[in-house]
């Protein structure tokens, strides 16, 4: 059989094998679909490497160090030639940092979701929002050379004792930095609240005030949780402004006005030196880095739990 007798026949198959027209949208539909499938399961992967690495790195280090001892002891120095493996003074000095942060952040965020969503014109608030929203962009270590060299000087002229180095100017700055996280997310939130319920107000009677705060506010309460959870973690994962202004000296105070280390902090400093791999003082960044995620574990998920009540409840 030559070439040209043998050339209709392979014409032929290949019309036969020819994906129907009508099949090639459902074709790229499932294309698409696996691309998106796998992505999901890209971050689920690396949020599993992330934990477990954590986990076993940590696992070595609690096989030397007691769990009491980490969970009870009042001081961190396992870099002295007495260490001691107590986390607590992180811990406090990440909890009243992010304390601090959250008394700044919520109120101011929350005001300024409602003036953008309930008063503010619609030119008014395409311009403000992306200014707003723009802090977001500067970068963290401008932060806490301001909180080190601007809020502070400004806070000793009310306590003049005040240290250089103390929590509040931290706290106060990181509040700064995550308003936009808290104002965008609510006011997103508060723009969702369906047109008839501020409509059914004011034929009640109420004001603009009103209405903002016993009706829209509380019928957007699900995403407001949401967004004062993001600020909460954003807040508690904050590095460079606590390193730079709060000091790194871990000490067990709930005293906004001393210096303290943050968890972050110390697995910053750690992470600079030149701790050998595989010792006790470098095994104790992950023990740190684990504890880091267990908080705001507990925190997302108390704003979950949060969200769907309120959700069910309006």
């Amino acid at each position: 059989m030559d070439a040209d007798t043998a050339k209709p026949g392979l014409l032929k198959q290949a019309r036969e094998f020819q994906v129907p027209p009508v099949l090639v949208p459902r074709f790229k539909e499932k294309a698409i679909e696996l691309v998106l499938m796998l992505t999901a399961l890209a971050s689920v992967a690396i949020t599993i490497g992330i934990v477990g690495v954590l986990s076993y790195e940590s696992f070595l280090f609690f096989r030397q160090v007691s769990l009491l001892e980490f969970l009870t002891d009042s001081q961190w120095t396992p870099l002295f030639s007495e260490p001691h493996y107590g986390i607590l003074p992180l811990v406090s000095g990440t909890v009243v940092t992010t304390t601090v942060a959250l008394v700044v952040a919520i109120p101011a965020g929350s005001i300024v979701a409602v003036y953008l969503s309930e008063y503010a014109s619609r030119a008014l608030r395409e311009a403000v929002k992306p200014a707003l929203e723009l802090l977001s962009a500067v970068p963290t270590v401008v932060y806490g050379y301001f909180a080190l060299l601007f809020v502070t000087p400004a806070l000793q002229r009310i306590w003049p004792d005040l240290p250089g180095f103390n929590m509040l100017s931290a706290g106060f700055v990181i509040g700064i930095m995550i308003v936009p996280y808290v104002s965008s997310v609510s006011e997103d939130a508060m723009r969702a609240v369906p047109l008839a319920l501020r409509e059914g107000a004011y034929a009640l009677g109420a004001t603009r005030m009103q209405t903002a705060w016993r009706v829209v506010f509380p019928s957007a309460l699900s995403g407001i949780a949401a967004a004062y959870v993001l600020g909460v973690s954003r807040a508690i994962g904050e590095t460079m402004v606590v390193a730079i202004a709060a000091g790194m000296q871990p000490t067990l105070t709930w005293n906004p006005l001393e210096p303290a280390a943050t968890m972050t902090a110390y697995i910053v400093q750690v992470s600079l030196g030149d701790l050998p791999h595989g010792s006790i003082g470098y095994r104790t960044i992950f023990a740190t880095g684990l504890t880091l995620l267990l908080m705001t574990f507990v925190f997302n998920l108390a704003g979950h739990v949060l969200r769907k009540r309120y959700r069910q409840a309006y």
